[in-house]
């Protein structure tokens, strides 16, 4: 059973191989269909199930997604260029531009947010921002949505001390965002951290995300810290790994 599941995994890899190799040589172009389980089970002399784990590898990659009576359609969209160090430099926010205009000058819509005030913090968080016991965070949870399509889930923890009555403690934050705002402060994001790891998304980051159980997602943590040197804010990010490329350019 084993050897008999095994060489079905990979006729089925040699298929979504084909496949995909099609896809980057534009025959088959954004919005055409993919021949279907049977066309394929019979081209590739094959079972249908094992054609039908070559189409699920395309959706889980990003590459293609199914519907119901549609069959399987090549995706259109375009994955993001996060380009890190761009969009966090202080001309960018400083200026009062959002930060996504240093990735590829598409910006996101946010269609969920939810803001709440005097919240416990996770005790990682609570950690990294130094937070005496019993201190606050003001919790800022966003989903972005690229061409309709949810790309990201974020969450950003401040400690509520600092940013009590200021408009980081609402829905719009004006121009230039969060950053912009802990510089009217006084607070001025001087230096950055990220930390960046690949694995399965939980059920309600799948859900949020709308893609499938077993694609990977980029859990990127960001954290922000002032001229002193004192963190200011998390912001943990969840990234649909295959709406994004993440981008890093600088100077040896």
């Amino acid at each position: 059973m084993t050897d008999e599941t095994g060489a079905q995994l990979t006729k089925a890899q040699h298929i979504a191989a084909e496949l995909k190799a099609a896809i980057e040589r534009g025959d088959y172009g954004p919005g055409d269909r993919l021949p279907g389980e049977n066309p394929l089970a019979a081209q590739y002399d094959v079972a249908t199930l094992t054609a039908r784990r070559a189409l699920k590898i395309l959706r889980t990659e990003g590459l293609i997604e199914t519907k119901k009576g549609a069959g399987a359609r090549v995706i259109s969209f375009h994955p993001i260029r996060h380009r890190g160090i761009q969009r966090l430099a202080r001309n960018q926010w400083g200026s009062g531009k959002t930060v996504w205009l240093a990735d590829d000058h598409r910006a996101p819509d946010v269609d969920q947010i939810t803001v709440l005030e005097d919240t416990a913090p996770p005790q990682h968080v609570s950690d990294v921002l130094e937070l005496s016991p019993g201190e606050t965070v003001c919790m800022r949870s966003r989903r972005y949505v690229m061409e309709g399509r949810p790309v990201m889930v974020a969450e950003s923890y401040l400690p509520q001390s600092l940013v009590a009555g200021s408009p980081i403690t609402q829905a719009d934050t004006g121009p230039g965002g969060i950053y912009a705002r802990l510089a009217d402060l006084g607070y001025a994001p001087a230096h950055f951290r990220e930390e960046i790891r690949v694995r399965m998304p939980s059920a309600e980051e799948a859900a949020r995300l709308a893609i499938p159980a077993d694609r990977t997602v980029i859990k990127l943590a960001r954290t922000a810290f002032d001229s002193e040197g004192r963190a200011v804010e998390i912001n943990e990010m969840t990234m649909d790994s295959a709406a994004y490329v993440l981008d890093y350019e600088f100077d040896a």
